[in-house]
């Protein structure tokens, strides 16, 4: 049975490679796209997050098709002593992740090992002290129910966690068993937001700017096009590189996309891409990009993954109150900016929050003066701001590109998204934030299930600071 199920996976996937060999590089590192990912993120909730591995293995799994058939041939090793995770196809393909306190889960590859990294003394758990909010609210109550009825179901959208909060107050939290007020949540591409938050404390610090042209060497030839990209091109994703990148499984065929999970450093791959397009004229959604961004991030905070650490929490995490957040690195110390944070749903709350204040914290500035609403404006015909995905259209052109809007949302609401339903909504006018932590393979990661929850929430608020709340008080 071994045998015939590998052969099977083998067959399909060399069909599709022929089929695609515009594309293909190297199928061996197709496979191990999957294997590192999956032993990457088992690592990081199983180490990180506490959560069973077989809870995680369970959701992870696709039902049907090629995926579903590889799913089945994938096999894990959770090593708790060594605090290490091995991801196999039948045995072959292996891929392993290994935990590090305060940094998370590291792909190793073979051959290598990891440099030792001494984290800056910030670096320190702090439990929150009190414990989930009931809403006094019936009509989100009501919400919240609804919200987790589908975890009971057989639909493949559980939510983990629930947090509302209004002008700053927590109104409504709630979480799935295993979850509670303390636990770090994978977050998958919310991690581009903060990016974002990185590049505006280095903004502010006048150490970059958005309008600076991309600080790689390899792109600064006098006839190469590419020395035109700036800054705020890699956060818009509009910079017309070849790095695109779609849903499903497709992308284990993309150079790019292979470079993510099966080599140790996918930043000089990723800036040989050419362009295709002219920089700010194409948008193309990218974690490629938001990766040579971490690097940059990296380069500018000191250069090593401890000063990247350090400037990260020092700068962001500790000032906004996020007790619990883990920025994940590749072997380079590179922040795997693209989907490599995890905190816990009052983390992300208090995150929101940043920027619903334009960037200040107890009257402290953490961004720049302005930035959020940089950041919430939308690119080009796409849904999507600078690291941050908008609930409106610029008027353009070309037809509207990226997610579908939430409805009875108001336009002014922007939030970061995670590939497996992981949302955090800022509604400046209502004075909300609105953060759901799932696992959904739903279409658009769940984001219907998810505005149904933010326009019930912003049914019951006003944009005064007052909800409903009050007048029952």
């Amino acid at each position: 049975m071994k045998k015939k199920n590998l052969a099977a996976v083998s067959i399909v996937l060399c069909g599709t490679a022929l089929a695609s060999a515009a594309l293909w590089t190297r199928p061996d590192r197709a496979l191990r796209i999957l294997t590192g990912g999956m032993a990457h993120d088992i690592c990081s909730e199983t180490f990180v997050s506490l959560v069973d591995p077989r809870e995680t293995i369970a959701e992870r799994r696709t039902p049907g098709g090629l995926m579903g058939r590889i799913d089945k041939a994938m096999r894990y090793d959770v090593d708790h002593a060594h605090q290490t995770v091995r991801a196999s196809i039948l045995g072959a393909f292996s891929s392993r992740a290994i935990y590090r306190p305060g940094i998370g889960c590291t792909l190793v590859y073979p051959g290598e090992s990891l440099a030792p990294v001494r984290l800056p003394g910030v670096l320190t758990d702090h439990p929150e002290e009190s414990a989930p909010v009931e809403t006094a609210i019936p009509a989100l109550h009501a919400a919240l129910d609804a919200s987790f009825a589908a975890s009971a179901q057989p639909a493949r959208h559980p939510v983990k966690a629930v947090v509302i909060m209004h002008d700053g107050r927590i109104i409504a939290e709630r979480y799935a068993p295993g979850y509670g007020v303390d636990t770090p949540v994978f977050s998958f591409s919310v991690a581009k937001s903060v990016m974002n938050a990185l590049v505006g404390i280095l903004v502010r610090d006048g150490a970059i700017s958005v309008a600076d042209t991309a600080p790689i060497p390899a792109w600064h030839g006098p006839d190469d096009p590419r020395h035109a990209i700036t800054i705020e091109n890699l956060m818009r994703m509009d910079s017309g590189l070849n790095l695109d990148e779609a849903a499903g499984w497709t992308d284990l065929l993309r150079p790019r996309i292979q470079n993510m999970f099966a080599i140790p450093d996918p930043f000089p791959g990723d800036i040989q891409a050419g362009l295709v397009s002219a920089p700010g004229t194409r948008w193309a959604y990218s974690s490629a990009t938001t990766h040579i961004l971490a690097r940059i991030v990296r380069d500018a905070a000191g250069g090593s993954g401890a000063s990247v650490q350090d400037f990260a929490f020092r700068e962001l995490f500790l000032p906004v109150g996020m007790r619990h957040a883990t920025l994940e690195m590749d072997a380079t110390g590179t922040p795997i900016g693209a989907s490599g944070v995890l905190a816990s749903a009052r983390d992300w709350a208090r995150f929101g929050t940043l920027y619903l204040n334009d960037g200040i914290v107890d009257g402290k500035r953490i961004l720049p003066a302005g930035w959020a609403r940089f950041s919430a404006t939308p690119t080009l015909n796409a849904n999507y701001g600078a690291g941050w995905w908008t609930n409106r259209h610029a008027p353009a052109a070309a037809p509207p590109v990226g997610m579908p809007i939430m409805a009875g949302v108001p336009d002014d609401t922007y939030y970061a998204m995670g590939k497996m339903g992981q949302f955090i909504a800022i509604v400046p006018s209502r004075r909300l934030v609105v953060v759901w932590l799932s696992r959904s393979d739903a279409p658009f990661f769940g984001i219907r299930n998810f505005g149904r929850l933010v326009a019930s929430a912003v049914a019951t608020v006003r944009g005064d600071g007052h909800d409903v709340a009050d007048d029952h008080g």
